[in-house]
């Protein structure tokens, strides 16, 4: 017989069971009007408030560093910091005996202002527009560019209604030295210039995204997180010598302002490997502030072109011993005014007797007529190969940003005059690389060796790329190679007009200099040149070349406002690489037959 007191407690069981029941059901119902009847409208709503997110991962733009590993640009992380003006509040932080203590809104307002920069009262209308603008506004910018210092303060504040994302930017340590090479990038972090420009594809990194959910108040929901990380760009290592390359923009700079002249330039490379150890010039330009008056944007060694005079003798001269059978001593009749019989008209710069000149000789008096003289022994065609052979006009293996190349007509359309002004470097024109790879093949046995500015590439991963580069190439024979040395070797002993500007006590050098004139809406300008100067050390045994040129100089207008210069360099070369003196004896041949 069933009791009273056995049903109650079985009774209200059933009764629990049927409210648990009911207060699930009714869960299961709101369940579905949430997530199925009306989810498309919470969705909305959950999205309106932010609560999918998204973060992109800035992965840090690559280095650019010397040849010793010396940084000559380098990425730096700033910060773009934003409020959640809905979200703002006065907040509680532990005081530094451990009690908390509560911060109004206003007071944090000054205290974020302090670290920004900006004033308590630009802080709190940034956040009053906002939320008159929208009640539930979720972003209002604070202030970009903050340093990592100003970050960290700001989130030691505790405010976690202030967000930050790192935004990278450029920096150059050395200021303009190398700027024209190193080029720069925009304040969107494109490159614009030089090798940031060139190399982009070595220095670029690839970003990563962090996709999250966050609660209405903006905080990150924990465990949401998906993170696909950044790679950063890689490291390009140059051939360069940053303490080189700085002291030759001093030269270049000094030469400039000292022979009044546009611009300078001074490169230096080394001769057996083609390895450009500085390529300095001014004026330059700071890549921290291209837009400082004077800058130079990019780099007149690679984008400028100029008729090189004189230089171009010493390919001449190469030429006609290695195709023509010529050698030093050989001997010919030159005037100082050559009427040749097809009409065309070359004179000397200085009036002299007809001498019995030799080839030598001619390089050392660096006389017009006597290459143009000598230049009738090989054919036009033969000539205008070798200009190709030496590189004239096919640029340079570095390819620089908008690199020039030299004009040289096709010796089927060179003219009567033309035919005897390319002996002497007038009627064409080249670029410093052109003519510093040309010199190179003249000194290094006859062989050419391909330009080279970038060592390598060194990815995130540890992985080193080098720059595919042509093969060396043979010019001329090592036999034409030993007799150019020591023609430009004598030039260096004997020329009347600088040898003595040039002498460095227990070296050796060859060398070899032009003064070209400028052309300019179809005519050549009267008294303005653009001189060079290149030469060689050690002569008996070559290991790196100078050139120096300058672009209309008018303190001294020749190839002598050079020299100066060129000596400083060359002994700075000879001083850095450590370069032992000569401990041979030069032979000096005779400049007359």
């Amino acid at each position: 017989m069933t009791t009273r007191s056995t049903r109650s407690p079985r009774r209200r069981t059933v009764v629990a069971l049927a409210v648990v029941l009911i207060v699930l059901g009714a869960f299961v119902v709101r369940l579905i009007d949430i997530q199925v009847v009306n989810a498309k409208e919470n969705i909305a709503n959950a999205m309106s408030y932010g609560l999918a997110g998204s973060q992109v991962l800035a992965g840090t733009r690559g280095s650019i560093v010397d040849a010793s590993g010396q940084p000559l640009a380098s990425s730096i992380l700033d910060y773009d910091c934003q409020f959640s003006p809905e979200n703002v509040r006065t907040i509680t932080r532990r005081t530094a005996t451990g009690a908390t203590a509560k911060v109004r809104w206003p007071d944090l307002a000054d205290e974020i202002a302090a670290i920004t920069g900006q004033t308590g009262d630009g802080v709190r209308q940034i956040v009053s527009d906002a939320l008159t603008a929208d009640p539930h506004s979720q972003y209002a910018p604070l202030k970009n560019g903050l340093s990592t210092e100003q970050y960290r303060a700001l989130m030691e504040l505790g405010a976690d209604f202030i967000t930050c994302t790192p935004s990278p930017s450029r920096t150059y340590p050395n200021g303009a030295v190398g700027g024209n090479l190193i080029g720069f990038v925009g304040s969107d972090g494109q490159p614009l210039a030089g090798l940031e420009q060139a190399s982009d594809k070595c220095l670029q990194p690839t970003d990563g995204t962090l996709t999250f959910q966050k609660g209405k108040d903006g905080v990150i929901i924990p465990g949401t997180e998906s993170e696909k990380p950044a790679v950063d760009g890689g490291t390009l290592t140059l051939t360069i010598d940053l303490d080189l390359q700085w002291y030759m923009t001093q030269l270049a700079k000094q030469a400039t302002q000292e022979m009044h002249a546009k611009y300078a330039t001074v490169s230096v490379v080394e001769v057996k490997t083609g390895k450009i150890k500085a390529a300095a010039e001014y004026p330059t330009v700071d890549p921290n502030n291209v837009d400082a008056r004077g800058s130079y944007l990019y780099s007149r060694i690679f984008n400028a072109t100029f008729e090189p005079g004189s230089t171009f003798k010493g390919i001449t001269a190469s030429t006609l011993i290695n195709a023509a059978g010529q050698t030093p001593l050989s001997t010919a009749r030159v005037p100082s005014t050559v009427h040749f019989a097809n009409g065309a008209v070359v004179r000397d710069a200085v009036k002299h007797p007809t001498y019995d000149y030799t080839l030598a000789g001619v390089l050392i008096d660096s006389s017009n007529a006597g290459a143009s003289v000598f230049s009738q022994r090989v054919s036009t065609q033969t000539r205008y190969d070798y200009l190709k052979k030496f590189g004239i006009g096919t640029g340079s293996a570095v390819d620089f940003t908008g690199e020039a190349h030299g004009l040289v007509h096709p010796a089927k359309d060179w003219d009567n005059q033309m035919r005897y002004d390319t002996a002497y470097g007038q009627g064409l024109t080249t670029t410093v690389p052109e003519l510093l790879g040309a010199y190179g093949a003249i000194v290094n046995d006859g062989v050419k060796m391909p330009l080279r500015l970038i060592e390598s590439c060194t990815k995130a991963d540890g992985t080193v790329v080098t720059p595919t580069l042509p093969k060396p190439t043979r010019v001329i024979s090592e036999k034409t190679s030993a007799d150019m040395r020591a023609i430009l070797e004598n030039v260096a002993l004997q020329s009347t007009s600088y040898s003595k500007m040039i002498k460095i006590p227990g070296y050796r050098l060859g060398v070899k200099s032009g003064t070209g004139q400028i052309a300019e809406n179809g005519r050549y300008k009267q008294g303005v040149y653009y001189t060079t100067m290149i030469g060689f050390a050690p002569a008996d045994d070559p290991q790196y070349l100078v050139a120096v040129t300058l672009d209309e100089p008018t303190k001294v207008t020749s190839s002598s406002a050079n020299a100066p210069t060129f000596k400083k360099a060359m002994t700075q070369v000879l001083k850095t690489y450590r370069v032992m003196p000569s401990t041979s004896k030069p032979k000096m041949l005779p400049k007359f037959g």
